[in-house]
């Protein structure tokens, strides 16, 4: 069986690092993080989601490779941050219908 291929919110926009919570839908994406890339098709994003904790997220294979706009078709959120430089670590926070990121390194609102 193919997936059908996610649509390009973001051209060339490269692979990410995200739980298989988040895939699998069983958990909603929570924290994104940007590393150094590690190759040239890595965008640095690595996405977890509200229900990882460290023992999950220590087996690599609860881990996937997989395109940002595929991840950006779960929660259409990252769209806003795909620029963020590398060391940005945030939290997204949904509240009374609406969703904003906090930068857990300044603990504030990130304004988009």
């Amino acid at each position: 069986m193919f997936r059908k291929k996610p649509p390009e919110f973001i051209k060339n926009a490269g692979a990410c690092i995200v739980s298989k919570n988040i895939v699998d839908k069983k958990g909603y994406l929570k924290w994104a993080l940007r590393e150094e890339s590690v190759n040239a098709s890595d965008n640095g994003w690595r996405f977890f989601s509200e229900i990882d904790n460290d023992e999950y997220l220590s087996k690599k294979e609860n881990l996937v490779i997989c395109d940002f706009n595929t991840v950006a078709e779960i929660e259409p959120a990252i769209i806003a941050i795909y620029l963020f430089p590398f060391g940005s670590d945030l939290q997204l926070i949904s509240e009374n219908g609406k969703k904003y990121f906090l930068d857990n390194l300044t603990n504030k609102k990130v304004e988009l």
